[in-house]
């Protein structure tokens, strides 16, 4: 299987450039991606900006299970590829006992029966607690799930990523999927936290520093020597919100704490004894992930990012001089230093220990030290729920449990519950949330004319007990390091050199050497999801390709159908630009095939949403990314030279007079005509055979039915 190679913006000369050699040095996150890349040419290294096939160890999927069993039919599916890869966890929904919600879960067990997968039912905890407590994510490995907290498995040293519900489902049938190596970005944290300080305040700050996209869409490895003085708990907790950082991964690296993590967790796999999710390793003696020689394996690998790898960008952050943070309100990319928010205090409604960013055993003690012998403050509602039941356990044989129950906290089952807005406690219009969450985006826990915050455990505790927002009495301010903002930096990286090759791209029989044609540009960075295909439509399950067409980007420019159709009266493919960041937002599919019912065989970005990329050429649309192309379209076509104010006579869409465009698929690059003023080249990467085989099949679902 060859690799697609497009030019994102670490690396703005791949499109000549060779298979990489032994000598090319990888990430940490490229090495774990070579393990589990398949049908790649011999020899071959793979690096960012590849498009590789991936069989990952295994692919969760939670209440969505139902409509990827729903896709998975529709595929002409029988069996599984491997039934031992998928987990089924039930964790979003679990207070909704309705006729509907239990027949849908029922649904989903007798599936999993059938195929003998893993099955965990509803109040067995969170999935990606389960995913980690369970031994599905291990030191060294990839893991999957339909859910955009996968990031979550970097903690343990396990590259953990989202895919969209067609990719679970191709997973089931084929084993595999396939993923761009997003760029890398080093993270490098160092010195030690002070005292009271927590690995939640440390993601806040990092999300609330670093809050311009500069990780966005990438992978992240942590560093440094502050690394060693976090506990495992904390390092889940940082991957987790990794995600709302903007990043696809966040991986930490396996060291002596975490194998000592692992020994203590297969101890106590051994006394609790194992019991089977499924009918394939009833019977079982001992824990099938959960053993010395699985550990002992993985400390063989040792892997470790090369001397001299290639990353996107280092940032920083001095430990040392953080002090507790807390989001908001209603953003992730808002972070206030504790001390500043007390004085006019901030009354609070609710507060909230859940989800599977902070309601571990440890966060629970956390809490439980705060509360022990106090209260919840009069006209505040505590909500808890373990991330497992086997964190309930734990937290009740320890007494931490009873000590917050007994302080006037509500409990809930082990679930996703407020965190994802499902259930009781949600907050109602005017009242103010603090949690322990990952999410505090206006509406997401309730209300969208509520306001929300997050913190860290003692600190939501805190604020239960004295109804607004505040630290624990533990909390030394005059002790905390006394800096306006923690230290912290970034380096961004240059671009990556260029090898040269001469050996194009083979092809596909069917599959275009040249996609050419006029050039639409469309000047605007970060173009939603929601302006390409309007909401209003999203959920007319009967609308026909031709409809999708006609209400093409129509909340971005209500012109812009009829202008591509006056275009393909003369030329068959006009091929779309646009900024960066395009099609952010919702994961709907109809923003990619609108676009390709259109007539727009390809679109060439600065950049691209992920989810969006992943619909596309799902879908058989082709997206390229080409910054320099887009920066030279902005300063000559766009207002001002700024994509966001439209063209130079303010139209939101630019066709260049008789300007055509050349993308070449087997050597990479971008070919502009720009009338009487000649040709300039651009690079851009080359066309691989994973994409290739998706298009020549009409997307994902013909290639997996081609595949069977």
């Amino acid at each position: 299987m060859a690799i697609l190679r497009l030019i994102g913006r670490p690396r703005l000369s791949l499109f000549n450039r060779t298979y990489a050699t032994i000598s090319n040095p990888q990430t940490l996150v490229e090495k774990i991606v070579q393990k589990y890349a398949v049908d790649l040419p011999q020899g071959t290294k793979v690096h960012s900006g590849d498009y590789v096939m991936i069989r990952p160890e295994h692919v969760m999927t939670h209440d969505n299970t139902g409509p990827v069993i729903s896709k998975f039919k529709s595929l002409e599916c029988s069996k599984l590829d491997n039934p031992r890869q998928p987990i089924f966890t039930l964790d979003h929904d679990v207070q909704n006992k309705s006729e509907t919600n239990v027949k849908k879960y029922q649904r989903i067990e007798a599936f999993a029966k059938e195929h003998a997968v893993d099955f965990y039912p509803a109040g067995r905890g969170i999935g990606h607690q389960i995913v980690v407590e369970e031994g599905y994510a291990f030191p060294g490995k990839m893991v999957v799930a339909s859910d955009s907290h996968s990031n979550h498995y970097g903690g343990v040293g396990c590259l953990g990523t989202a895919i969209v519900r067609t990719d679970a489902a191709g997973i089931w049938a084929t084993g595999k999927f396939w993923w761009q190596i997003p760029r890398v970005v080093s993270v490098s944290l160092d010195g030690q936290l002070p005292s009271g300080v927590t690995g939640k305040d440390v993601i806040v700050a990092l999300a609330g520093l670093f809050n311009q996209d500069q990780v966005l869409n990438a992978a992240i490895e942590f560093t440094g020597s502050g690394v060693e003085h976090l506990s495992i708990d904390e390092r889940l907790t940082i991957a987790n919100m990794t995600t709302e950082w903007g990043a696809v991964a966040g991986v930490f690296p396996v060291d002596g704490k975490l194998i000592d993590w692992y020994r203590g967790l297969i101890r106590k796999a051994e006394l609790r004894g194992f019991t089977s999710p499924s009918s394939a390793t009833t019977g079982a003696v001992g824990h099938p992930r959960l053993n010395d020689t699985r550990l002992s394996a993985s400390l063989q690998e040792q892997l470790a990012a090369d001397p001299g790898a290639h990353y996107a960008a280092r940032l920083s952050l001095d430990l040392s001089t953080l002090v507790p943070h807390v989001s908001g309100p209603n953003s992730v990319k808002i972070a206030t230093a504790l001390p500043k928010l007390l004085d006019p205090p901030i009354k609070i409604n609710k507060a909230y220990l859940v989800s599977c960013t902070n309601s571990r055993a440890s966060d629970i003690a956390s809490a439980a030290a705060v509360l022990r012998g106090k209260k919840v403050a009069p006209g505040v509602e505590f909500y808890i729920a373990a991330a497992s039941s086997r964190v309930q356990e734990d937290a009740e044989a320890a007494g931490d449990w009873q000590a917050l129950v007994e302080a006037g906290a509500k409990t809930l089952p082990a679930g996703c519950g407020p965190c994802i807005g499902l259930g009781v406690g949600l907050l109602e219009k005017g009242e103010v949330g603090i949690s322990a969450t990952n999410r505090n985006y206006k509406g997401r826990m309730g209300s969208p004319e509520a306001v929300a915050y997050l913190a860290s455990p003692a600190v939501v505790a805190a604020s239960a007990v004295n109804g607004y927002i505040s630290g624990p009495d533990s909390l030394d301010l005059a002790a905390l390091p006394q800096y306006e903002t923690p230290k912290f930096s970034i380096v961004e990286s240059p671009p990556q050199a260029a090898v040269s090759t001469s050996d194009p791209e083979p092809l596909l029989d069917g599959f275009p050497e040249y996609f050419e044609g006029p050039l639409v540009f469309a000047p605007q960075d970060n173009l939603t999801t929601d302006g390409m295909y309007p909401g209003k439509y999203t959920y007319q399950d009967d609308i026909t390709p031709e409809r999708q067409a006609e209400v093409v980007m129509e909340n971005y420019d209500p012109s812009f159908a009829s202008t591509v159709r006056s275009l393909r009266g003369s030329a068959p493919t006009p091929i779309l630009l646009s900024g960066y960041n395009f099609g952010t937002g919702s994961s709907r599919e109809q923003a990619a095939t609108a676009i390709k019912h259109a007539g727009i065989p390809l679109v060439i970005c600065g950049s691209f949403g992920d989810i969006f990329k992943r619909n596309s050429i799902n879908n058989g649309l082709i997206c390229v990314e080409a910054p320099s192309l887009v920066e030279d379209l902005t300063a000559r076509f766009a207002l001002d030279g700024q994509r966001g104010k439209g063209g130079l006579n303010g139209e939101l869409t630019v066709i260049p007079e008789d300007w055509r465009i050349r993308v070449d698929t087997r050597r990479g690059g971008v070919t502009v005509t720009m009338g009487e003023e000649g040709e300039k080249f651009y690079p851009s990467g080359r066309v691989g055979r994973s994409v290739q085989e998706l298009w020549v099949n009409g997307g994902l679902e013909g290639f997996i039915k081609a595949s069977l």
